[in-house]
């Protein structure tokens, strides 16, 4: 017997075999519509804000990134 899992997005079970193609989801639907939720930033990874963009220098009085 496989394993089964429920659909993150609906709860529907999905066997967990190479031919579920869509897997953990039962469908390309449900799928897609994870996919737009991380888009639209409805899921989000926990952590502690961070106070400055990735891109700026991690200390103002170093030397330039070469």
């Amino acid at each position: 017997m496989a394993t089964q899992v429920k659909c993150p997005s609906c709860g529907a079970l999905v066997a967990w075999i190479e031919s579920s193609r869509f897997r953990p989801f039962c469908s390309e639907r449900c799928r897609t519509m994870d996919l737009g939720a991380w888009a639209a930033e409805r899921h989000r990874i926990g952590g502690d804000p961070i106070d400055r963009p990735p891109d700026a220098d991690p200390d103002p009085g170093s030397e330039p990134r070469r």
